[in-house]
């Protein structure tokens, strides 16, 4: 079947609105499936996965990807306050708004906030845990290397033009689109000028301690009982092989897959091979105990494509 996206609404903590794009809302195709809930990178916007929910959408699932607050269409925070604690307490809202078994595919932070809220809602909520180039023990260089970009570019571009040559700069394995009209998903203009469509108060204010933080969401992904399955991008500078060693040694029913042509932005530098894993893991019967395509249980070196 196919179907095409619906914008419609959530509501995060203290009614904060958090808007999303739905597909399949009610389709007989997806009853008898969890719904695949998909949770963004920090500076991004539930744009990301336009591709991949259109291809789960189009075999059968009931979809949703999420702004998450102070991102893309969704209502800025109030206070700044994008801590992780109330970024999945907002999708635990979510979750109960859905009121059915989720999957959850995570990206960068999108990830984080996934191990914690599949940790918080248990099994019965959340049925599998895909993470997108993110282990708790991320490479802190690689880290800084997102946040100097973000930073460098808070106070907009002159043209779309430039913000495309910026992000060619930033990501260089990657082949520039010949047209930068795509990134209007991702700008908006005023005065003239084009501005990334996030918070910039989501990076000025100050956090909490990355420490405790790390040790938090290891804590949670160790005690998590459901499938998990890692995703690295080859290229990426964020999860580094020992990161994901020490991920899979800690975390009981992980699996871990490595894109060849992929960096740490892994669904967009290579969307087919993306698509192609997430989808065989989100189909699979645990029952059948198969592994998807290109995975294995704790051999770092696996690769797809």
């Amino acid at each position: 079947m196919s179907s095409s996206p619906q914008t419609v609404e959530f509501s995060g903590v203290d009614a904060i609105t958090l808007v999303a794009d739905e597909w399949n809302r009610g389709a007989a195709t997806a009853a008898e499936r969890p719904t695949i809930l998909m949770l963004h990178g920090g500076g991004q916007n539930r744009f990301s996965w336009k591709n991949t929910g259109q291809i789960l959408a189009d075999d059968g699932f009931h979809v949703v990807a999420i702004d998450t607050r102070g991102h893309g269409d969704s209502d800025r925070a109030p206070d700044a306050d994008y801590d992780v604690e109330t970024l999945t307490a907002d999708v635990m809202h979510v979750l109960d708004a859905i009121g059915r078994p989720v999957v959850i595919i995570g990206a960068s932070m999108g990830g984080l906030t996934g191990i914690l809220v599949a940790h918080r809602a248990g099994p019965d909520k959340v049925t599998k845990l895909v993470l997108v180039d993110v282990v708790p023990r991320f490479e802190k260089d690689g880290s800084a290397r997102i946040r100097e970009f973000m930073m460098t570019n808070i106070d907009g571009f002159a043209s779309l033009e430039e913000a495309a040559d910026a992000v060619a700069a930033y990501l260089p394995h990657r082949t520039k689109p010949r047209s930068p009209e795509g990134l209007k998903k991702n700008l908006r203009q005023r005065d003239g000028r084009w501005y990334w469509h996030w918070d910039p108060a989501f990076m000025t204010k100050p956090g909490d301690d990355p420490e405790l933080r790390t040790e938090g969401f290891e804590e949670a992904a160790a005690n998590l009982s459901i499938p998990v399955l890692l995703i690295r991008g080859k290229l990426s500078d964020v999860v580094s092989l020992e990161g994901v060693e020490h991920f899979l040694t800690q975390v009981p029913l992980a699996e871990f897959v490595e894109l060849s042509n992929a960096g740490h932005t892994a669904a967009g530098d290579d969307n087919d091979a993306f698509s192609d894993v997430v989808v065989a893991f989100v189909e699979r019967a645990e029952a059948t105990g198969e592994h998807p395509s290109g995975a294995e249980r704790a051999t770092p070196d696996a690769t797809r494509r």
